[in-house]
């Protein structure tokens, strides 16, 4: 028997977590959701204020917030932040896994502290919350819907960024394989795969991105974050009911460039992170 879509409980709002959501594409996807009707939870790692004003533009938005701290590096355990959302909000019907973090390494410079901390947090991090929200969403069999944040390099490899590429690659794959599985729960699993956009974790956030010009991106700037957030929204609305295991790259044709960039690139730079 085929689950009812989300948007179909009995007219309540829907409810979301949204993971690393006190700034930058998490934050846009938050109150983008919130600008929808979807109730947010708010999840921090280092940053409380930015949660708090995360929680107040979704308030703004007409819509619930509450917020909790969630630190992926403290494994099994911190994923417990979204059974306390979820009981906060009443439910949960859309779960996006945006926390993350990167590395500037290469390979045969890099600690295995910093190899397995980013897996941890990146690729560990996102399957251990996927499992406690598909949990409770196929409790409560109305189905749901599972948004992993991932990255360009989902697909394509980038130098000194050895356990980031990993871990995102192994998001996608992680991706397909929960399609196929939590499918008969009427639970949708789809990947977000931004290129470069100005927020925080590339040291540029709120800037006008027409304002960046990049000649190696066909669209010529880096993206915004409110333009991730319309995709991730997206996702979650029923018009994407019959959408799983899926990549949307939204990167402003980044991916695009790989043999174009190799005959044009006038040095050896690119091999130095």
């Amino acid at each position: 028997m085929i689950a009812p879509l989300p948007a179909e409980r009995s007219g309540a709002p829907l409810r979301a977590v949204v993971t690393g959501s006190d700034s930058g594409i998490g934050k846009a996807a938050a109150v983008a959701l919130a600008r929808g009707g979807v109730d947010v939870g708010i999840t921090w790692n280092s940053d409380e204020e930015g949660a708090l004003r995360t929680k107040a533009e979704v308030e703004a938005a007409g819509a619930r917030g509450v917020v909790a701290r969630l630190d992926l590096t403290d494994l099994p355990g911190a994923a417990s932040a979204i059974d306390h959302l979820a009981d906060e909000l009443g439910g949960i019907d859309v779960l996006v896994n945006n926390a993350g973090r990167g590395s500037s390494t290469p390979v045969m410079e890099m600690d295995f502290d910093t190899w397995r901390g980013v897996l941890s947090v990146d690729l560990d991090g996102a399957f251990l919350c996927s499992q406690r929200a598909a949990a409770r969403m196929i409790e409560a069999g109305v189905g749901g819907r599972i948004i992993n944040v991932t990255s360009v390099h989902e697909h394509a490899p980038r130098v000194g960024a050895a356990p980031y590429c990993a871990a995102k690659a192994g998001l996608g794959m992680l991706t397909k394989v929960m399609a196929m599985e939590l499918a008969e729960h009427a639970i949708t699993v789809n990947s977000v795969a931004p290129g470069e956009i100005a927020t925080p974790m590339n040291d540029d956030e709120d800037a006008d991105p027409r304002s960046e010009p990049r000649p190696g991106i066909p669209l010529g700037r880096p993206g915004h974050a409110d333009e991730v957030a319309a995709v991730i929204a997206f996702l979650a609305t029923p018009a994407a009911g019959y959408v799983t295991g899926a990549s949307f790259v939204v990167d402003g044709g980044m991916l695009l460039m790989g043999p174009q960039a190799g005959e044009r690139l006038p040095d050896d730079a690119w091999r130095t992170p």
